[in-house]
């Protein structure tokens, strides 16, 4: 249930502006390239964020 309330979207935004910015802004690096860093960015936002975020945020005692 985490998962798709804060990691999901957090993973997307991170590639989607991770993109955008290696697009705008180092176009002499390869698209290859680009892709495994986008990758590796959207994978460690992830995997930092399901760590962070709480597991039972919504039970509240």
């Amino acid at each position: 249930m985490r998962a798709f309330k804060f990691v999901i979207p957090i993973m997307l935004i991170v590639g989607t502006f991770g993109w955008i910015m290696l697009d705008n802004n180092f176009q002499e690096v390869p698209e290859k390239t680009r892709v495994v860093i986008t990758l590796g960015a959207v994978l460690a936002s992830g995997f930092i964020s399901f760590f962070l975020f709480p597991k039972n945020e919504g039970e509240k005692y």
